[in-house]
């Protein structure tokens, strides 16, 4: 009989989520690296480009591969011939290995959970509790898995009851699109078919924690109608167009993960969630000997990379002016250099209260840019740690009340921007520019300088001002409306033609 000391594992945990939180799995970065070199859109070979920089610069570093550094999911299957030698229950061991690993101090991870989730939603300081998942099996051993969910890829999860006799296929294709480029494509789709309205969406959560393998499986050939499934999926996913970061072009998915399981006659139940450019999780067993010991991978799997600033036009914050944004064209790339705001959810929701109460904001935003980030805390010498962007999307609704009333005159976060957004970006000849998700720690070595200036109660949701330096950045929405999110994948979609392209 095997004898798991709690220190053991408390310890296994912590040094998982740090080993996640710099190191892409190997077989991400070599399919990644395969699809950037195969890679014919400029845009998102530069998005992918940024993604394996940031990622190779991480792994040397050992600083988070993105901001958001996640929910953590656990999933643990316990021989049955396991004893433990602990006094705290499996849920408390799991949740003080993460409150360890979030408070490491050589590389402080982002607390990003809050409690009462609709109510006060008061953050928990250290990342707990995580969401465990336990199954008891035959054995000796202690088998873990460990992931760490960014909530940007987490909010695209899907699930639907079909009947029967509908089509999977037909419904992941109406679906992909919906998701829009939030979830940090190019990543991983994973699926759960059958089972009970849970159960789907667990097998869907746990697929995503196998290798990478669509390649070898395309090359061997499907021997099942689940890999024939997958190999299809991938196929028509990436015809759609979609592309990294959403700006268009081959690779959307690097793999469709799929599970199943049997089902009641009367249901087709499927859910889909996906995994972004950050994945991060680790698959170790403890036998008894001590806690586990993960090996760092070998940096020769990363690509050799170096980011080209001389393609990008220099914008200089401290003196731009509203007509001058009005000149910026879609796609085009920007350096911006000077002093950049921020603010996300919460501190959108705060000063919006404040202006409908006729309240003077504590900032001047006055032919300013408001980057919507919540930055990982600095560590040694640095003035901010990784400080990637945060889904656009969210802030849609304040957009309106933010070009009215304050003079701002741009934005930058990730991804597409929704309807009411770009509405109001027309209407106020403002401009909205597209930072890579995924790419937190490139983007924090742009920040020389940061400083927060209100909401300092907000934590990492306070309105910092960072002083930036050739900060990349795409314009995403011009001052007329137009999209490169919807231009983009439209152009490609017809390049690649395995689907129709919808008339006007």
């Amino acid at each position: 009989m095997t004898t798991i000391a709690q220190q053991d594992f408390i310890e296994s945990i912590a040094d998982a989520l740090q080993y996640i939180s710099y190191f892409h799995p190997v077989d991400y970065i070599r399919n990644l690296a395969r699809a950037y070199e195969l890679e014919q859109s400029e845009a998102a070979k530069d998005a992918m480009a940024q993604i394996l920089i940031n990622s190779r610069l991480c792994a040397e570093g050992h600083r988070p591969i993105c901001q958001d550094t996640g929910i953590v999911n656990v999933f643990l299957k316990v021989g049955m011939n396991v004893r433990w030698d602990a006094t705290l229950s499996l849920e408390d061991m799991v949740n003080e290995g993460v409150r360890r690993a979030y408070n490491h101090p050589d590389n402080k991870l982002r607390a990003s959970v809050l409690a009462d989730p609709a109510g006060t939603r008061k953050n928990t300081k250290d990342n707990t509790p995580a969401v465990l998942q336990v199954s008891l099996v035959p054995g000796d051993k202690v088998e873990v898995e460990v992931a760490a969910k960014g909530g940007g890829s987490e909010n695209k999860s899907k699930f639907v009851m079909l009947n029967p006799s509908d089509s999977i296929v037909d419904w992941v294709m109406k679906t992909v699109p919906t998701m829009g480029a939030g979830w940090c494509p190019p990543g991983i789709l994973g699926i759960g078919i059958g089972g009970t309205a849970e159960k789907a969406m667990l097998m869907a959560k746990e697929s995503l924690m196998e290798p990478i393998d669509m390649q070898e499986l395309i090359a061997r050939g499907p021997k099942t109608r689940i890999e024939e499934l997958r190999i299809e999926l991938y196929e028509k996913v990436n015809a759609l167009g979609i592309g990294a970061q959403g700006l268009g072009g081959l690779t959307t998915v690097l793999d469709i993960k799929i599970k199943d399981y049997p089902t009641h006659a009367a249901s087709l139940p499927i859910a889909m969630i996906p995994n972004c450019a950050a994945t991060r999780h680790v698959h170790f067993e403890l036998d008894g000997s001590g806690p586990a010991r993960l090996d760092p991978p070998s940096l020769d799997d990363w690509p050799k990379l170096t980011y080209d600033t001389s393609k990008g036009k220099r914008v200089n914050l401290d003196t731009l002016t509203a007509a001058e944004v009005q000149n910026w064209q879609p796609g085009e790339v920007l350096l911006l250099n000077g002093k950049l705001l921020t603010g996300r959810d919460a501190a959108h929701k705060r000063m919006v209260d404040m202006l409908a109460k006729g309240e003077k904001l504590p900032v001047d935003f006055t032919n300013r840019f408001i980057y919507y980030v919540g930055p990982v805390d600095p560590v040694r010498d640095e003035v901010v740690g990784p400080a990637g962007p945060t889904t656009a999307t969210r802030m849609d609704k304040f957009t309106r009340t933010m070009l009215e009333k304050t003079g701002l005159i741009g934005m930058v976060g990730k991804a597409e921007r929704g309807p009411t957004a770009i509405e109001a970006i027309r209407d106020h000849k403002a401009v909205y520019l597209m930072a890579v998700g995924g790419a937190a720690y490139l983007v924090s070595k742009a920040i020389k300088g940061a400083r927060t200036v209100a909401f300092a109660d907000l934590g990492m949701e306070a309105i910092y001002e960072f002083d930036v330096k050739d900060m990349p950045v795409t314009v995403a929405v011009d001052a007329r409306g137009t999209s490169v999110h919807e231009t983009g994948p439209r152009e490609w979609q017809a390049r690649i033609g395995k689907i129709p392209v919808a008339v006007a």
